[in-house]
């Protein structure tokens, strides 16, 4: 009986049948206040932008998803085999008598760091914002890229 109330686990006799979800309730409610603690017009960690990396034989490509966003206010560096991509999304500041239904966009400096599986040639990455879809064309390093080796056969 120590065990599970010890490490909140669920009690096999319980005194009400509602208790479990008693329980089960104030954890919610837990979650729900620190999820409401989170400063006005800070954007999720790690969720934005949205990015799919993809590669080839001798390159990475990340795509990500900055619908609004100027190039002037992105900031693209890559060193070793990381990518960080970090920026400013700026939203036009509503009239003052407006009323929100409903506010899900939101406004806030970002910063990714994407580590890429193998080494990159950091001085030759190329970027560019077409249509709010910013591409990053990431070579591979020399050491990085696959080797095709050579067969020699003898005939005996």
């Amino acid at each position: 009986m120590f065990y599970p109330r010890l490490f909140g686990m669920p009690a096999w006799r319980s005194a009400s049948p509602f208790e479990e979800l008693n329980r089960m309730r104030r954890q919610m409610d837990r979650i729900m206040e620190n999820f409401m603690d989170r400063p006005a017009g800070s954007l999720g960690a790690g969720v934005y932008p949205a990015i799919n990396l993809t590669e080839d034989e001798n390159h990475y490509y990340m795509r990500a998803e900055l619908p609004g966003i100027k190039s002037e206010d992105l900031d693209i560096q890559a060193t070793g085999n990381n990518v960080t991509v970090s920026g400013e999304r700026r939203i036009e500041a509503e009239e003052s008598s407006a009323r929100y239904h409903r506010r899900e966009r939101e406004a806030g400096k970002f910063s990714r760091v994407f580590a890429m599986p193998r080494n990159i040639d950091a001085g030759r990455v190329e970027a560019r914002l077409i249509n709010g879809i910013l591409t990053v064309k990431v070579p591979k390093a020399e050491s990085a890229r696959p080797r095709r080796i050579q067969i020699t056969s003898q005939v005996a």
